[in-house]
């Protein structure tokens, strides 16, 4: 395992859309468990596969309940709503609100392709979003609160 480089925001890979990851094979989880150690060393809870400058549908979460590992997620239900300060391992030293689902169900395939669902609330929630969002280009800045 290894620690990978963070693209920081400007960089033009964090603004494509990636590819469907469809090999669950060594490379993948060689790619997972870098990514796990990436996001542990600096803090983060949750990391996507663009940010370390792979353009495929992968991301990590973990608010403090364990690694979850998502492979070509999608949000399937989602309600209500939360505004709340985010940050990103992408942006330095900025944070500001942003307003997303307060529940979201997602489906997903594990690391080795098997179909799995999973759900979240609140700052669970948030992170599924905020993380899923890098896959289609979407960075948290985009999505920041304006003031009236």
């Amino acid at each position: 395992m290894a620690i990978r480089n963070v693209l920081k925001m400007g960089d033009p890979v964090l603004n494509k859309k990636s590819k469907n990851v469809v090999e669950f094979n060594e490379k993948l989880h060689t790619l997972l468990d870098d990514m796990a150690d990436t996001m542990y060393l600096h803090d983060g809870v949750g990391l996507a596969a663009p940010q370390v400058g792979i353009l495929r549908r992968a991301v990590i979460v973990d608010i403090g309940d364990g690694l979850i590992e998502l492979i070509n997620p999608e949000i399937i239900e989602s309600s209500g709503t939360q505004t709340d300060v985010e940050g990103c391992l992408s942006v330095d030293e900025y944070v500001d609100e942003v307003t997303r689902p307060n529940y979201v169900k997602v489906k997903a395939q594990d690391r080795n392709g098997d179909v799995i669902f999973v759900e979240g609330e609140a700052f669970l929630a948030r992170a599924f979003c905020h993380e899923i969002d890098h896959l289609d280009g979407i960075l948290f800045v985009e999505k920041v609160v304006k003031g009236e």
